[in-house]
């Protein structure tokens, strides 16, 4: 389903295919920046945003050199949705991949929340600021989180909206994501829209980070998860890179979220870790109640081979990752 269309250590880029009719140019990317980002939750803060910022980056400039996409400075617009969009410093990114100087950023919030605390429903809570620049013509950059996709098709339909209301042409949208397959689905509308209400639209390109993720719901078969927010490797489609690189340390391939809260994991820490460090906590009390590392691999990651690890104490395990989240 995989097919490399660029590749090299510092960048592997994916096209999907499996048969399906879509006009969305649909990628998976791969980078060791983020491959550390998915793989290893103590790289947070300014480290992580920098990580997915130089990530970003290598894609773009491998995206335009391949002429997969064909962004021009000045009718390039970063579309942030508030605060996720910030995670992937995507104006200093494409600055950096072209020693470009005048990039426009446009910044609308978008907060999600469940009706209630049980319900799989989730709405938009707040949405009150909205600061949109657009040239005549303008070619769309955005990266956020997509678990439910209600913060980006709340997202989306302003940016179309505020195009409209601006009489801006659209040429493109480039769209970055830790995600899961929502994101393709919203992409597929907005692309539909977009060739319909913009004549001159040329096309809509969806970069996963390292893989396109699965989103469990009350029904997966997890001792662990949170539904409608985890990003889990079960059953996701992923770079061959990122498959390997779970063979690095034994803690990879069972971490509960391949990103976990993004917002906090890049500016309010406290909360980040304390999230962190709860799953660990519940680690340490399935193992403590007989849970094995076989077992546990077997349940959130299948395709790896526990015989590989030579460490497979999940009580010690669970100890040291509870050890240096409490140092930090």
């Amino acid at each position: 389903m995989l097919k490399k269309i660029i590749g090299d250590n510092q960048c592997a880029i994916y096209n999907i295919e499996d048969g399906k009719e879509t006009r969305v140019q649909r990628c998976v990317i791969s980078t060791p920046e983020t491959r550390a980002i998915c793989n290893d939750p103590l790289v947070m803060g300014v480290n992580y945003t920098r990580k997915l910022q130089n990530a970003c980056s290598k894609v773009i400039a491998g995206l335009q050199q391949s002429n997969n996409i064909q962004l021009e400075e000045k009718e390039t617009i970063v579309f942030n949705i508030l605060r996720g969009g910030l995670n992937f410093g995507l104006r200093e990114a494409i600055a950096d991949a072209f020693d470009w100087n005048q990039i426009g950023s446009s910044f609308i919030s978008a907060q999600r929340a469940r009706v209630s605390k049980d319900s799989e429903d989730w709405h938009i809570i707040e949405s009150a600021y909205k600061k949109v620049y657009m040239p005549d013509v303008a070619q769309i950059v955005i990266g956020d989180v997509v678990a439910t996709g209600t913060s980006l098709k709340h997202g989306l339909k302003a940016l179309i909206e505020q195009a409209e209301i601006n009489q801006t042409h659209l040429r493109s949208i480039l769209f970055f994501t830790v995600g899961g397959p929502i994101t393709e689905e919203i992409l597929e509308e907005v692309d539909a829209m977009c060739r319909k209400r913009f004549p001159e639209y040329e096309k809509t390109t969806l970069c996963y980070i390292e893989g396109r993720f699965e989103v469990p719901s009350p029904d997966t078969n997890l001792n662990i998860k949170i539904t409608g927010t985890d990003l889990i490797r079960l059953n996701a489609l992923m770079a061959p890179e990122f498959v390997e690189s779970q063979y690095e340390k034994p803690t990879y391939p069972i971490e509960r979220c391949t990103i976990y809260d993004a917002g906090s994991r890049a500016f309010w820490l406290p909360e980040y870790i304390d999230d962190v460090k709860h799953y660990w906590e519940e680690n340490l009390k399935l193992a403590e109640n007989g849970m094995t590392y076989e077992e546990l691999l077997n349940e959130r990651f299948p395709l790896i081979d526990a015989s590989k690890f030579a460490e497979k104490d999940l009580i010690q395990m669970c100890e040291q990752m509870v050890e240096a989240l409490n140092s930090l």
